[in-house]
């Protein structure tokens, strides 16, 4: 059936099949323009994540906007005429902008001991750095040591302040994303009438073009930001941080390696077709369906309204990976037709090589798409969209490339076939000769590589840190260091407590006369924070802050805490009681209770929030481990009642979806395992074969990640997914070797022989699809950006195994235990 599709139709009118190809890719790539880059914190969540519901809910419940930072190191006194002149200007420039709600520094957060007051007094006027006549050495001394701005606001040695640069909060975008969210819920659980489908997917389109704009705006004002900050640089040294500007700059690294080192890996792939095949016609073939099939999966995924993050950033790359070995395998088995039957008609040739080729690689193809759909079951956005990515992606350049290469082949000519590469450079034919004399050294090396991939493996971590991303060279990586070190640490973490109900306690006797005049107003307040201020609530929270600022993996911790700290400051060294903290909490001024006191209580809610930032940097911490001990910790150590211990924000939500990928991960080997070993079967009918075929494709992925145990490279939500990837390039040519082994055999049923003439023309192939691809995309090592030289160094090592094993250790075993049957 195909033989005639392709005699009859393909290679009859190749012109006709050429332009609907390009008529089809046409019409997708006028799409590809609506494919976007998205690195927003929500796309690396997990979908139905709880913890993220409830991030959400404590960030709508304290109003804690999202916030830039920027850690300003002036050449002068921190307290200097020149340095707070800078610090002024800047903020009113920074202030102007049209997405900035308001700018926190050293100039206008609250000085309650600058001097020190009676409580009541200081509350009615309470000073800043802009107060007159304001005492710069109290000042000085209140900064360094008061428990709220220390290394929060200023630095421990006073030469780096932080201005917080707030942002509003674009209620439009939450407003959607809850509309949107709910009817999304609701759908899984029950079906949705007519009218709630279409306000589902009105909201979801409104949704996605109101964070398209948003995030334009958001790019657009770091620009701003910078640029100010530019202004500056003579007066000091400047660094810009914070979630938002680590999303961005991770977009902007993305799409300057897509458009660096994607051009030159294409240039070094097509410079390394000339060296190999030494005809034109080799190159542009290759290239005309890479870009083919590129150009229409990018127009799919635009019009799907699929979206590249970080994590599926590469997709482009595996895609090229995958087009090229299908079509330089059509390529080296029509070279191999042409020089064996010198008298064949070109037609003949195509066709023999398309019969030849179609059914290892349609496997081949469909083993790998099958790796990739397990992503599908992740949960996870954009590891789920990776996963559609790819099926399709190579479903593309398989359907493209058969089309494209018999078409192109007709139109040419028959041309003398240049071997001048394969007799200067007989690699293959030397890996034959080691498989038939040096089974003991290749068995030996073969146990070696389980050993350090098994006691690799088990040094593997979890991890996923930010500040690692970039080399320490790069702007990004100084500023989150001086963040980090200086400032309180970068990633954030919410410990929230619940209180259980209690009754009312009355006032106390002893409360001190100067808050008498504020009794009445108080009493007949309808704010019951008189009754809620109790001391065995103050005391937990000072345990459970204390307990939270010992912890070496974390930096700043900010709580009712810190104001217990700062309120016995102000009350001569002791502990303020009910009353006091009562007062203090309603007569604050407004604009200084949002900084101080509203982002850790709500007595509406009967509940605390600790705001903890841990030091992203430290080479010791472990997040999963982190998380589990806090919370193991609070609940036995503290005697708090687990159900009222809950762990939110960033880091909690970013290692629940890398423990869910990582799991996610071990179920994709064990099904790739499987699909493999039923493929085998399936195709030949022997279990010998199958195990022999699923052993040579476990090693390349067990040296990966030994290697990475080895040499500490964490599984984060970059390397996560190289286990997929390098099964998915190591099966491709085990398929394809097999296949033409077996055919080989069956001629003779001399298992060397059979090995030799494999490596003489299918090893060809192989040894030529992994140069290319381990020459072009080691050029990635030079990235600025840490996860595209990991994905280079690991794909050019996954390449490199893949080949020797399917070169090396695959025939060795296969002459070993014999697998063929002599009845063809």
């Amino acid at each position: 059936m195909i033989d005639r599709f392709y005699s009859s139709v393909i290679l009859r009118y190749p012109k006709i099949v050429l332009l609907l190809v390009l008529l089809a890719v046409g019409y997708l790539g006028i799409n590809s323009s609506k494919l976007e880059i998205d690195a927003s914190s929500e796309t690396l969540l997990l979908e139905n994540d709880k913890d993220l519901q409830f991030t959400r809910l404590i960030n709508e419940r304290y109003q804690t906007p999202d916030f830039l930072v920027i850690a300003y190191t002036p050449k002068h006194d921190l307290l200097s005429s020149e340095s707070l002149e800078s610090i002024r200007h800047l903020s009113s420039e920074l202030i102007h902008l049209d997405r900035v709600e308001s700018v926190t520094s050293i100039l206008n957060v609250p000085l309650m001991q600058s001097p020190p007051k009676p409580v009541k007094e200081m509350l009615q006027n309470i000073p800043t750095l802009e107060s007159p006549d304001i005492n710069l050495s109290l000042a000085k001394n209140e900064l360094l040591n008061s428990p709220i701005y220390s290394e929060n606001i200023v630095s421990k040695d006073f030469k780096t302040t932080a201005l917080m640069v707030n942002l509003y909060t674009d209620e439009k975008y939450y407003r959607l994303l809850k509309t949107r969210n709910t009817l999304m819920q609701k759908a899984k659980e029950h079906a949705l009438s007519n009218d709630e489908k279409e306000k589902l997917k009105q909201t979801v389109k409104m949704f996605k073009a109101h964070r398209d704009t948003l995030r334009a705006i958001d790019h657009q004002t770091i620009i701003d930001i910078r640029a100010i900050m530019d202004r500056y640089r003579n007066s000091g040294t400047l660094f810009l941080g914070g979630v938002s500007m680590i999303a961005d700059d991770m977009i902007t690294f993305v799409k300057r390696d897509l458009k660096t080192y994607g051009t030159i890996v294409l240039g070094l792939i097509i410079l390394l077709l000339w060296l190999v095949f030494r005809q034109l016609r080799w190159v542009l073939i290759p290239v005309l369906i890479a870009i083919l099939s590129l150009l229409a999966t990018i127009g799919l995924l635009g019009l799907l309204g699929l979206e590249i993050t970080v994590i599926s950033s590469n997709f482009i790359s595996l895609q090229l990976i995958i087009t090229m070995s299908i079509i330089i395998h059509l390529i080296v088995q029509y070279r191999e037709f042409s020089l064996k039957q010198p008298k064949a008609t070109q037609q003949e040739l195509v066709l023999q090589t398309i019969q030849a080729k179609i059914a290892p690689t349609f496997f081949a193809i469909i083993t790998t798409i099958a790796g990739f759909s397990s992503l599908v079951f992740s949960g996870i956005v954009p590891v789920t969209n990776l996963g559609w990515m790819m099926s399709a992606g190579i479903s593309i350049s398989l359907l493209i490339a058969f089309l494209v290469f018999p078409s192109m082949m007709m139109l040419l000519k028959r041309c003398q076939i240049n071997t001048s590469f394969e007799r200067r450079y007989s690699l293959t034919a030397m890996l034959g000769d080691i498989v038939e004399k040096r089974s003991n050294a290749i068995l030996l090396v073969s146990f070696f590589l389980i050993v350090f991939s098994l006691s690799g493996a088990s040094k593997l971590i979890v991890e996923n840190s930010f500040i690692d991303y970039f080399k320490p060279s790069t702007e990004i990586y100084q500023g989150m260091a001086v963040i980090d070190q200086k400032l309180g640490g970068t990633t954030p973490l919410d410990v929230i407590i619940d209180f259980p109900l209690e009754t009312k306690v009355e006032i106390p006797d002893e409360a001190d006369d100067e808050f008498d005049e504020f009794e009445a107003e108080f009493e007949a307040s309808e704010n019951e924070a008189q009754y809620w201020f109790t001391t065995d609530k103050m005391r937990q929270v000072q345990q459970v802050h204390t307990y939270l600022e010992g912890r070496p993996e974390v930096g700043k911790v900010l709580s009712l805490g810190t104001m217990l700290a700062l309120g016995r400051t102000l009350n001569d060294g002791k502990d303020l009681d009910d009353f006091q903290l009562a007062l203090i909490y309603n007569e604050l001024p407004k604009a200084f209770r949002k900084i101080i006191l509203d982002p850790y209580v709500s007595i509406d809610n009967n509940q605390v929030r600790f705001a903890l930032r841990i030091i992203d940097s430290n080479p010791e911490l472990r997040r999963d481990h982190l998380l589990k001990q806090i919370e193991h910790d609070l609940v036995n150590m503290k005697e708090l009642d687990k159900d009222r211990v809950h762990l939110s924000n960033l880091i909690v939500l970013y290692n629940n979806m890398l423990q869910s990928l990582f799991g996610s991960q071990i179920m994709t080997l064990g099904l790739m395992a499987a699909i493999l070993t039923l493929m085998f079967l399936f195709l030949y009918r022997s279990l010998k074969l199958a195990l022999i075929a699923m052993t040579v494709n476990l090693i390349p992925i067990g040296v990966i990640l030994g290697l990475m145990g080895w040499a500490a490279i964490p599984l984060d939500m970059m390397t996560i997914t190289i286990a997929a990837i390098s099964i998915g390039i190591a099966v491709d040519d085990t398929i394809h070797y097999i296949h033409r082994y077996t055919e080989e055999y069956y001629k003779d049923y001399d298992y060397i022989a059979a090995m030799h003439r494999s490596h003489n023309s299918i090893g060809y192939a192989l040894y030529y699809t992994s140069a290319i691809i381990i020459i072009g995309f080691f050029i990635l090592i030079f990235s600025a950006f840490i996860p595209t030289i990991y994905f280079g160094l690991l794909t050019v090592l996954a390449m490199l195994m893949a080949l020797s094993a399917d070169l090396i250790l695959l025939p060795k075993l296969i002459l070993l235990i014999k697998p063929f049957s002599k009845k063809g």
